[in-house]
């Protein structure tokens, strides 16, 4: 999904007004660490990233659950750590927007 793979480009992050319509209103975020972040709590925090490069993705499902909604999930690895990710996105108007999303991070590979 081109939103879902905008989301992580370091540029389109630090938009503000791009972010704001990707994410819906009530969008909740439960992030790596446990924290629920809010649609404002987290464009506040991505308009303030520096240095971030594009992760690699990879095992991309995208499943439909009733119509309307996707749950969307992926992995995501850096050279520091890799984890999952799921989104459920409500592709039923005319731009989809993300409603909520979560990230899991993976155990260290030895």
């Amino acid at each position: 999904m081109a939103s879902e793979l905008e989301l992580l480009d370091p540029d389109v992050r630090r938009n503000a007004d791009r972010v704001r319509t990707v994410l819906h209103p009530d969008f909740a975020e439960i992030g790596r660490s446990g924290r629920r972040w809010t649609q404002v709590d987290t464009i506040a925090a991505l308009e303030q990233e520096e240095g971030r490069v594009a992760p690699e993705t990879d095992e991309w499902m995208f499943n439909q659950v009733p119509p309307g909604l996707v749950l969307v999930t992926f992995r995501i690895s850096t050279p520091a750590a890799s984890s999952r990710h799921a989104s459920l996105w409500d592709v039923s108007g005319s731009a989809p927007v993300i409603l909520c999303h979560q990230g899991t991070p993976l155990p260290l590979s030895n």
